[in-house]
């Protein structure tokens, strides 16, 4: 297929770069450009209390990598749909999934205007796949897949992306909700993958406040028994909701020490 880049709303909302936001805060402990005063204070500030925050931020990326590695290669998939996409880094969705497989279709979905504007410029597609961008938020599925239907087969398998998003739903009925809607228009065969911060080390939950304090979307950690009935209805992919260092690791990850990020990947039967 030819590439197909950008978003159908021809203006989002105006950035507001006093105010921090999380994909840009992110952004900075990646070692990222695209980020303002704000996100850094706030990045900063939580970098103080958490000095391993910034490697959390990478590992969790490389869980996205190899996840979506996964999916494309041992399992097939070939198109995917990405809720929560965050600012363009190293080994994107659709990076990782048309290296695998060329032909591979990526719909990204985001609320924030930076997020659109490095999307349109930077999220381009193999000449044989398709990568658009929906600028929309993860609260309405049916609006995203109504618009995600022009990209993406829904009579074939898709893998539905949500990643370090659902910590941002306090309420854990609201969040399986959102998660049903979605998968309810995906067919059988169609896979679900997460990451989100658990409550497993005291020091983060001791500083979460911190965090809620001092940006708009705040954030609610998860026991990994919470996130895994997220999944409830799905086949959960070995090994488990396990820490995103334990998924299926490299010799990077597995070198690593456990953290409070917790991972999981479902079937739809």
């Amino acid at each position: 297929m030819t590439e197909s880049l950008g978003s159908e709303s021809t203006q989002g909302p105006a950035l507001d770069t006093n105010t921090p936001h999380t994909a840009r805060i992110w952004n900075y402990w990646l070692g990222g450009k695209d980020n303002f005063a704000a996100d850094r204070a706030v990045g900063d500030q939580v970098t103080a209390a958490f000095p391993h925050v910034g490697l959390y931020a990478q590992l969790s990326r490389a869980y996205l990598t190899r996840a979506v590695a996964f999916l494309a290669g041992e399992v097939g998939i070939r198109q995917f749909l990405d809720v929560g996409t965050g600012l363009p880094t190293a080994d994107n969705t659709h990076e990782v999934a048309q290296r695998i497989a060329p032909d591979s279709k990526i719909v990204y979905v985001d609320n924030d205007p930076l997020v659109l504007a490095h999307a349109r410029a930077l999220l381009t597609s193999s000449s044989q796949g398709t990568t658009t961008y929906i600028d929309a938020d993860l609260h309405d599925p049916e609006a995203i897949l109504e618009r995600a239907g022009k990209t993406l087969d829904f009579a074939q398998p898709v893998a539905l992306l949500m990643m370090g998003v659902l910590g941002h739903v306090e309420d854990d009925a609201e969040a399986k909700a959102i998660v049903d809607a979605f998968l309810s228009r995906l067919p059988s065969g169609s896979y679900f993958a997460i990451y989100d911060g658990a409550d497993t080390i005291k020091e983060i939950t001791d500083n979460l406040a911190l965090w809620n304090d001092n940006v708009p979307l705040k954030y609610h950690l998860r026991s990994p028994e919470r996130m895994a009935a997220l999944f409830d209805g799905l086949e959960l992919v070995e090994p488990g909701v396990v820490p995103v260092t334990r998924w299926r690791p490299d010799a990077a990850a597995a070198a690593a020490d456990e953290i409070a990020q917790f991972a999981a990947v479902g079937r739809k039967r």
